[in-house]
């Protein structure tokens, strides 16, 4: 097998790289030549006191790793796969606590509990007020931009509907809801000097979440109500949420349930803008294929990553214990053993076996059925309020080591 064709020193978490384009080229040329590729770097570069990881690029292996928790750790070292160079080790142990850090069986107590959330009772309880919530949100968005005028996206439309989907399922008031947006924002942006938001405030932004989520906590087992915080944290003979488990639970919804929608819903306009027989698609016909091929496109979370628990071999390569491993969803999602034409965004893809919501295994993401829904309602409502909307400017791209993210995009109503 030849080897494949990288620049010296090339790391797919460089927090550089993703601020410009995710390396899907890069990604292609290891599937063809090493599926499973050791990425050296500096000593606690990524808040690790290693000296690199193994980047795992195929479908196949990427869902192999996810599906063997006994093999590979979530908890080790977390899913994160890079923190800042000055991450302290106390703080990414302090982070096991989220369900995201978590291995069987605490995973699987914990999991079971939090699942009370997303039964499909709850989520049809919440899609009625979704609709008239993404219609209006489109209203507003055009009656402040006026006629011909332009404006931005991600904040006035594809930041809107996650955020208060996740509000109205653990019932936090309206009065409320900005902070959280803000608190989840400076979680995720330290690599990004635009915000000038260094680890410390992302720190203190995520200590503010768990605060108010454990003051929600306690106010729910003082004086139950008739709600699904109430359902997790108070239920009795039912098992339960400690009000500090709880806390970390909103902080992870925070992230995996507002910040990926939102940008699965930005990626997917611009996709359908530079892909215009696709919106004309849309438009005509709603496919109800759409949103997955919309997580597909985007693939928000470029990677995880999972720790060895013992010796083992994967893609032809020996790892070692100990050594992490980086899943990178975004290289699986472009298979092209898995996917007919990867490079193509068809929104009547139909299988679709992507890995957007995680590579299966324990950790698929609880929140999937609620995130396509939000995607389905957002672009129904763009297509009846705005069908002729415009691409303004080129995205404006997050600086982040393991987010595809967009923090501007200007468009007009057309």
């Amino acid at each position: 097998m030849p080897c494949p064709e990288l620049p010296d020193g090339f790391d797919f978490t460089d927090p550089d790289l993703l601020h410009h384009r995710v390396p899907l080229p890069e990604f292609a040329e290891l599937r063809r030549a090493e599926p499973v590729r050791w990425i050296p770097q500096p000593p606690n570069l990524a808040g690790f006191q290693d000296e690199g990881y193994w980047a795992v690029t195929r479908h196949a292996d990427v869902k192999y790793v996810s599906t063997h928790p006994e093999l590979f750790s979530s908890t080790l070292n977390t899913a994160i796969i890079r923190f800042g160079e000055h991450m302290e080790r106390d703080a990414i142990d302090a982070q096991r606590l989220i369900l995201l850090n978590m291995d069987p069986p605490e995973h699987t107590r914990v999991r079971q509990i939090v699942q009370r959330v997303f039964t499909p009772r709850a989520i049809r309880t919440l899609e009625e007020k979704l609709h008239a919530r993404a219609s209006r949100v489109v209203e507003a968005a055009l009656a402040e931009a006026g006629p011909g005028g332009s404006f931005d996206f991600v904040t006035r439309i594809a930041s809107e509907l996650p955020l208060q989907a996740i509000a109205e399922l653990i019932g936090i008031p309206q009065d409320d809801r900005a902070r959280i947006f803000d608190w989840s924002n400076k979680m995720i942006a330290y690599d990004d000097p635009e915000y000038r938001i260094t680890e410390e405030v992302g720190q203190e932004a995520a200590t503010e979440i768990i605060a108010y989520a454990m003051n929600m906590s306690a106010d729910r087992k003082r004086c139950p109500a008739e709600d699904l915080v109430t359902t997790l944290v108070a239920a009795e003979d039912e098992g339960n949420l400690a009000s500090d488990e709880f806390g970390f639970f909103v902080l992870m919804l925070a992230v995996a349930g507002n910040e990926t929608t939102r940008n699965a819903i930005t990626h997917g306009m611009h996709a359908f803008l530079t892909h215009p027989d696709q919106w004309d698609l849309y438009k005509r016909e709603r496919p109800a294929t759409a949103a997955e091929e919309i997580v597909r496109w985007a693939t928000p979370i470029v990677s995880f990553q999972r720790t060895a628990t013992q010796d083992t071999a994967l893609g032809g390569k020996q790892i070692l214990k100990g050594d992490r491993l980086g899943l990178f969803y975004s290289s699986a999602n472009n298979d092209p053993e898995v996917f007919d034409a990867p490079e193509v965004f068809d929104i009547g893809r139909d299988p679709n076996p992507h890995l957007g919501f995680g590579g299966g295994g324990p950790h698929f993401c609880l929140g999937k059925s609620l995130a396509t829904l939000e995607i389905d309602l957002m672009f129904h409502a763009i297509a009846d309020a705005m069908p002729g909307v415009r691409l303004a400017a080129d995205p404006r791209r997050l600086r982040s080591a393991w987010l595809n993210g967009v923090k501007e995009m200007q468009v007009s109503a057309g």
